[in-house]
């Protein structure tokens, strides 16, 4: 996603993680990784749960597509951050347009299950040709 940040800023696409990680964690990853989206802290992990994203099995965590994963971020140069917290917690992409309707609700199985950034764009400009 961060590989198109100058488009989604272009379609004045406002992007926010959310994490239920604490503080420290949270400006840790922002300062390492140079992250210049909103990162915003769900303790309660309230937002997780209003979108239905509960907890991933062990296969869903440690899966060959997962490996796949890691492994390409790794031939990036990206490093692998140890979890802090509950590995089990699923992550997931929600798509929200400017009059509050859920456009996209992607649930993912593990940490390698996210839909392709072409088809989260594809949606958005088409939103902004109607």
């Amino acid at each position: 996603m961060r590989d198109h940040e100058s488009e989604l800023d272009s379609l004045r696409v406002k992007v926010v993680i959310v994490t239920f990680e604490h503080d420290f964690f949270a400006r840790s990853y922002v300062a390492e990784t140079g992250l210049n989206w909103p990162l915003l802290i769900d303790a309660g992990r309230e937002v997780y749960h209003a979108y239905d994203m509960l907890h991933a099995s062990f296969w869903d965590l440690w899966g060959p597509e997962n490996w796949r994963v890691y492994f390409r971020e790794l031939l990036k140069g990206q490093k692998l951050h140890r979890p802090t917290n509950d590995i089990h917690q699923r992550g997931g992409d929600v798509l929200i347009d400017p009059e509050g309707i859920v456009r996209l609700h992607h649930v993912g199985t593990g940490p390698a299950d996210r839909p392709p950034v072409e088809t989260i764009l594809h949606m958005i400009r088409s939103s902004h040709e109607h």
